[in-house]
């Protein structure tokens, strides 16, 4: 008697099949582990720190630009050396890299659902809705969005959540112009029309059933945009319109030690430069495999 219960390929979830497919990429694999790693040290940086950078109380000003490996004068070493203030670069590294991922994190989910959904509203309704906001959207696009930020940066001051809300407003029109090509496309789909012939409203079709359809491509753009976001907030911090001062990011920290290279105290701006260059590549190698993944034709 033949046996007719599934073989395990055919049972297997897409979740599954897309983890076996990217671990089959020993670059994005490895870039994993790295993304995790930076993530973990970020999240336990109180703990693993000797120093909280952002104490303004317990720096000392005899400690600064000592080079790497120097004993302070509170007795710890200073592995990475200290900046112009006396931090320990080591621990300002780390909290660093905290304020690059929230940054990053927080804008890359506020611009992901204003864009998207502004998108698939436009795509789905179509007519004046869709004329209004897809001109709005194309207008923001002609405008680099570093110059937008640094223009939304200097209105609004400085700040965590200002530095945020600078990189939303430059960013979402990105989403917003994949979402309204997917929700395009799916409009004029068999199940969209049958959905639209049920008591359903349009705006439950729409983000209910025509929204998660438009994941795909909004995610591969996602990983993109959150990599630009750490990029944006470091330069606007270098330029002085991101992070303030008591909170040093890393674009604050390598600022800090610009002026100094000439003089031979190079680690001031390199390690922080260092972070910053492994943490953006890192997450665009893991979004480089998502790609490939979600669009077959990419794949080699």
């Amino acid at each position: 008697m033949m046996n007719s219960s599934p073989s395990p390929v055919m049972v297997m979830s897409p979740l599954r099949i897309f983890l076996s497919e990217f671990a089959e990429s020993r670059v994005a694999v490895a870039a994993v582990a790295v993304l995790g790693l930076i993530i973990l040290l970020a999240l336990a940086a109180p703990l693993i720190t000797p120093q909280d950078p952002y104490d303004l109380a317990k720096l000392v000003l005899t400690d600064a630009r000592r080079p790497p490996g120097y004993v302070g004068s509170t007795g710890f070493t200073h592995w990475l050396g200290t900046d112009a203030q006396g931090r320990d670069l080591y621990s300002a590294i780390l909290y660093g890299l905290r304020i690059s991922l929230q940054v990053g994190l927080i804008a890359g989910v506020i611009a992901f659902s204003l864009g998207a959904s502004l998108g698939t509203l436009a795509g789905f309704v179509g007519g004046r809705i869709e004329t209004l906001i897809m001109r709005i959207i194309d207008l923001q696009l002609s405008f680099p969005a570093i110059l937008l930020a640094l223009v939304l940066a200097a209105l609004l001051g400085q700040g965590k959540w200002q530095l945020i809300a600078a990189l939303v407003t430059a960013q979402y029109a990105y989403f917003a112009r994949t979402a309204h090509g997917a929700a395009s496309a799916e409009r004029s789909k068999d199940y969209v029309e049958a959905a639209l012939s049920t008591p359903l409203s349009s705006a439950r079709v729409a983000f209910r059933h025509v929204l998660p359809n438009c994941l795909p491509p909004l995610i591969v753009v996602a990983t993109v945009q959150i990599a630009n976001s750490i990029a944006l907030e470091a330069t606007l911090s270098f330029l002085g319109l991101g992070m303030p001062v008591s909170e040093p990011s890393l674009g604050m920290l390598i600022a800090n030690g610009f002026q100094y290279m000439l003089s031979g105290r190079y680690w001031i701006s390199i390690y922080p430069g260092v972070a910053l260059i492994v943490l953006i590549v890192a997450i665009n190698l893991v979004g480089d495999q998502i790609r490939d993944q979600l669009n077959p034709r990419l794949k080699r």
